[in-house]
């Protein structure tokens, strides 16, 4: 099964998200890494870009999809079976909840979903239980989407963040190619 896996700016997870892509891989998945071009370009205090390109490649052994004509051929060619966003921002979840494609990732979405294939999100916004939740329930309606299980990561401190389990991604990949629904809700 071939399967595209994108990152979106959510620096912070990182490490965990490169976990879970790592899992994937050596359970077998034919992996494609792909990243926004501000994840792909932008170092923080998280990490280097190039260090975190570097990672992603060694371990998909596959060049990263980060630019917009890189990720359009993916639905005419049928590239994946599932495409991850993971960690999937609270900007990208708008953009992909109103038809937005204008970063690798949302395009690659975007082209993936015309095949009626399905797209897996793992939540990670700070801001998931303000403007992004409206964004949050849109794509739980929409067919083809599917979320990594997600809750609060710190109701104390940022009491409208929230973030995916970045263990669960490969059991949410499993439950999606086999056809099965995975439960949507909040825990």
């Amino acid at each position: 099964m071939k399967i595209g896996y994108a990152l979106t700016g959510s620096f912070c997870t990182f490490s965990k998200s490169l976990k879970a892509l790592k899992e994937l891989v050596d359970e077998g998945y034919d992996v494609y890494p792909i990243m926004s071009e501000t994840a792909y370009n932008t170092d923080t205090r998280f990490g280097d870009a190039a260090d975190f390109q570097k990672e992603i490649t060694a371990i998909t052994g596959k060049p990263i999809i980060h630019k917009i004509e890189q990720a359009e051929p993916i639905g005419p060619k049928k590239m994946f079976d599932i495409l991850c966003i993971v960690p999937c921002t609270g900007n990208t979840l708008a953009k992909l909840s109103n038809g937005i494609a204008d970063t690798a990732v949302t395009m690659a979405a975007k082209s993936h979903l015309r095949n009626s294939r399905p797209v897996i999100l793992g939540v990670s916004t700070n801001d998931a239980l303000g403007a992004a939740a409206k964004n949050i329930g849109s794509l739980m309606n929409y067919k083809n989407y599917y979320f990594v299980p997600f809750g609060m990561d710190d109701c104390i401190h940022k009491t409208k963040s929230m973030v995916c389990d970045f263990s669960l991604v490969a059991d949410t990949v499993h439950k999606v190619a086999n056809g099965e629904e995975i439960l949507k809700k909040i825990f």
